[in-house]
């Protein structure tokens, strides 16, 4: 059995956990994915699997994308690779954040953990 390595992050890596956690935040707060009833602004019970969906979705738009090399019919000034992975961000972030999740902490962790396993 594997032993169970703990991460402890130095103090700009907790500052950066911070401030992506600050990010989750914002862009939740700005989501069009309806969180809460428009009526009884009561919380919705999210669809996670419908969230992930979508977040494919964007993955295959960046696919599509590279394989033909388009600029981004919305910001032309981008190529379509570059929004489209764009939009997929924002949709993992707008998720950690509706479900109040340490995005953050998790992606300094990992990072930390993927650097010592190279």
């Amino acid at each position: 059995m594997k032993q169970l390595e703990i991460i402890y992050l130095d103090d700009a890596q907790s500052d950066l956990a911070s401030v992506i956690n600050t990010f989750v935040t914002e862009i939740h707060a700005e989501s069009s994915y309806p969180w809460e009833d428009a009526d009884t602004c009561e919380p919705i019970e999210p669809n996670v699997s419908e969230l992930l969906m979508s977040v494919i979705a964007d993955i295959t738009a960046a696919v599509d994308a590279d394989h033909i090399g388009r600029q981004d019919k919305d910001l032309p000034w981008h190529d379509g690779l570059t929004v489209s992975l764009a939009d997929a961000v924002i949709r993992i972030f707008d998720i950690a954040g509706g479900l109040d999740l340490d995005l953050g902490g998790a992606l300094i962790e990992k990072l930390v953990h993927n650097s010592k396993t190279k």
